[in-house]
């Protein structure tokens, strides 16, 4: 069989290999999926704007993010129980990620501790995705763990105060299975519990969460904190003002309030809001390089993918993680290369045009 050329064929392996549950959970989004299209619909809304004669002989796709070197400007954002999509889970993750010398961040709900997925890839960049529970002992337990295993920065959910309605799961009947467990959360609440459920989980989140977490979260770790689920101009002030390092535009990848903007569509809001205070990032509906330059020319620093690297796992474990990761890096060198630019930092707002 022909190795899979692009993200799109890794979906489509996925999907044969994972079953119609599990592809329920993973692909699957909120409501109707209007926002789940949108944020891959929204690439086909700009058009690039390559020059010519511009010397392309040496391009890189290298960046920095929070100070720290990446090769491509695509971290692998946060995905839940990777081990329901294939047996060696996170760490497998982490490795790709590593060999292709970019940063993972590690869910919450994970199938790994943070030590463990730090023991998987030992040297490389790791931030943890974190969730306010309603007990902040809780939460700064679980910020200890991604301390001492090294992570250097927390990436806060924001826009999960309550567990969205994603009806593909319930037209399946597919459930996490009892024995797949979330050892970083039963660490942290002193073990010997018995398994949740995913909403018995999502529960224990707090919806009291706020901006003045932002602030406690900074305190009480001395790390830098990205807050992840920005949409609007408004939010965006706010983070700066509360001392976010860093923002994330995303909708939870179509997952919680279906009819919000697709990612790319409130970028440029995003942007402009934030003046260049902190950098900005763009998660949802990665698929290809050049759905990265489009987001780089409206101001994004870097992106995530979380779907497209998940499907390389469920089709290949580690290598096909890594693979899909190397596929996206070709891809935005290449596009780099016909745009005239030799760096993701030369691209500029003038590569891009609304499509008629």
């Amino acid at each position: 069989m022909t190795a899979p050329l692009n993200v799109w064929d890794y979906e489509r392996l996925a999907e044969e290999r994972l079953g119609p549950g599990a592809w329920s959970y993973f692909a699957g989004g909120a409501d109707d999926e209007r926002t789940l299209r949108w944020n891959v619909e929204a690439y086909g809304r700009w058009q690039l704007r390559p020059r010519i004669l511009c010397d392309v002989a040496r391009v890189s796709t290298e960046t920095t993010v929070l100070g720290t070197e990446v090769a491509l400007p695509v971290l692998v954002a946060p995905v839940a129980f990777q081990r329901v999509a294939h047996p060696d889970g996170e760490a497998a993750t982490a490795r790709a990620a590593a060999s292709a010398g970019t940063v993972m961040c590690l869910s919450t709900i994970a199938t790994a501790t943070p030590a463990d997925v730090a023991a998987a890839a030992p040297g490389a960049p790791r931030w943890f995705q974190l969730y306010v529970f309603k007990d902040w002992g809780l939460t700064s337990a679980l910020v200890q763990q991604a301390a001492d295993a090294g992570y250097s920065a927390l990436v806060l959910t924001a826009d999960t105060p309550y567990l969205g309605r994603r009806e593909g799961p319930l037209r399946t009947g597919f459930a996490i299975p009892d024995d797949v467990r979330i050892p970083a959360v039963d660490t942290a609440r002193g073990g010997g519990l018995q398994p949740f459920s995913l909403h018995e989980h999502f529960d224990l989140f707090s919806p009291a969460v706020s901006w003045r977490d932002v602030e406690r979260l900074t305190d009480l770790s001395g790390l830098p904190v990205v807050v992840k689920g920005v949409l609007t101009a408004e939010d965006a002030r706010l983070a700066c003002e509360h001392g976010a390092a860093a923002i994330a535009v995303s909708n939870h990848g179509g997952r919680q309030l279906d009819g919000v903007p697709g990612t790319l569509d409130a970028l440029p809001e995003v942007v402009e809001a934030v003046e260049g205070r902190v950098e900005v990032y763009l998660d949802g509906g990665i698929r290809r390089g050049t759905d990265v330059a489009k987001a780089l020319a409206l101001g994004a620093r870097a992106t995530l993918a979380g779907r497209a690297v998940l499907w390389g796992l469920a089709v290949g474990g580690e290598e096909g993680a890594r693979h899909v990761l190397e596929l996206l890096r070709d891809e935005i060198r290449l596009a780099l290369s016909l745009l005239g630019c030799t760096s993701p930092a030369e691209i500029r707002r003038e590569h891009v045009a609304p499509a008629p």
